[in-house]
């Protein structure tokens, strides 16, 4: 996650000595978009009023995930740069990502056999089906739905991991200004033309299982070559994983086209803003970038939005949020900001994916509350974070400790490798 030049490591339970952390900012930004992420979920429980009052004007869910987006744009990129070798990412992102989905995913399965949450409906889908699916993480693009909702996001994480990968190998990663505008650009020019895609329309051609059958031994071996130490097989890996990703995308998305555009054109604009600030790129172009991305996706969200208040206004408004507070953070990065909002930050992979359990089990035994109980929505946040602090301390620190010595068998060990 550090940018380069590389900074020093945090073993767990000790603090920098003095000034603010050069990643502070980052973490602010992740403890705040968690928060409104599962302010979004749990509202559905104790809230569900004041939830149908809000989410016309503000999408809360679209603002936490963008603000996601962007962060993981500026950040996941830059540690494939730093290190300079896909094979070392590849790890890193894999013991970064799957320790904590497995365990949330096995804690889930658990309560479900116990009768105290549900899980969804998976249309008769065969458990294999759906085990290999989500084992890509790539499950929401394969015409399977997740097993948590939250999962969708992941899907889309693991496929910009592919396209940052794919532009590695062929030496384009440094024109990640450009790539944001040519996406956003065509976000725009979808909605214009009136270009739609069914959602999972490459699954309705070909069959659920066959796809996740060609995806997953696509994406193998696009993993595999693209670590390889051949160059020609790195290139040829890089290349395979990107064109799975924008088939994927393009193809068999859940979310409008538009949107699956206008999402990896906010990630790349994360990127660019990362390459100006350290000096790889000019300012002006980022800023530019930003203009169009902003431009082209609020553009794209009106004029899909018909006569949709919710999308329309509620998405915009999100959407304009999520990017300022992006820039909010940028420009205080060499402040000292609380240690509330960066703990939580830190800690926020495991609020991510740990509350949609907690909320599940919530709702398959007290059931969800008939009118606002703000008592009991305060009280879930109560309880929601320390059991995310054990599950951050214990699965994922470990997870990333063993990434490490993979990678760099004598490194110390941090606490956090984003």
């Amino acid at each position: 996650m550090e940018s380069p030049p590389a900074v020093t490591e945090r073993r767990p339970g000790t603090h920098p000595k003095a000034g603010p952390s050069r990643l502070g900012w980052l973490d602010a930004l992740r403890g705040i978009a968690a928060l409104v992420v599962v302010f979004d979920h749990s509202s559905y429980t104790f809230l569900a009023d004041f939830r149908r009052e809000l989410m016309p004007q503000f999408n809360t869910s679209r603002y936490g995930i963008m603000v996601f987006f962007l962060v993981s744009g500026y950040i996941v990129p830059a540690s494939l740069e730093r290190r300079g070798c896909v094979r070392t990412f590849w790890i890193g992102r894999l013991f970064r990502v799957y320790p904590l989905w497995a365990a949330v995913v096995v804690l889930l399965l658990a309560a479900h056999l116990l009768g105290v949450a549900e899980i969804r409906d998976f249309g008769g889908r065969s458990v294999a089906t759906v085990a290999v699916a989500h084992v890509t993480m790539l499950q929401e693009l394969l015409g399977t739905p997740s097993l948590l909702l939250v999962l969708w996001t992941l899907s889309y994480e693991m496929s910009f991991y592919l396209l940052v990968v794919a532009l590695f190998t062929v030496r384009l990663h440094q024109r990640s200004a450009a790539v944001s505008v040519l996406l956003a650009v065509l976000a725009a020019v979808s909605v214009a033309a009136g270009l739609t895609v069914p959602a999972s329309a490459l699954t309705g051609l070909v069959g659920t299982g066959p796809l996740i059958a060609c995806a997953s031994i696509t994406m193998a071996v696009a993993i595999g070559c693209a670590s390889a130490g051949s160059p020609a097989l790195r290139r040829f890996g890089g290349v395979l994983g990107g064109v799975l990703a924008l088939v994927l995308v393009a193809l068999n998305g859940t979310v409008p086209l538009w949107e699956s555009l206008v999402i990896f054109a906010v990630m790349f604009l994360g990127t660019a803003v990362h390459r100006a600030e350290n000096g790889r790129a000019g300012r002006r172009h980022a800023v530019g970038s930003a203009v169009v991305v902003v431009a082209c996706a609020v553009g794209s969200a009106y004029g899909y939005g018909g006569d949709a208040p919710f999308t329309r206004r509620g998405w915009i408004v999100a959407f304009l949020l999520a990017v300022l507070t992006f820039g909010a953070g940028l420009l205080m990065r060499h402040r000292r900001l609380p240690r509330l909002l960066t703990g939580l930050g830190a800690i926020s992979y495991s609020v991510y994916l740990v509350h949609p359990v907690l909320l599940a089990v919530i709702d398959g035994t007290i059931g969800r509350r008939r009118h606002d109980d703000v008592v009991r929505e305060v009280a879930f946040f109560v309880l929601l974070l320390p059991v995310c602090l054990l599950t951050h301390r214990y699965v994922e620190v470990p997870g990333l400790r063993w990434g490490r010595r993979l990678r760099r068998p004598a490194a110390p060990v941090s606490d956090r490798d984003d």
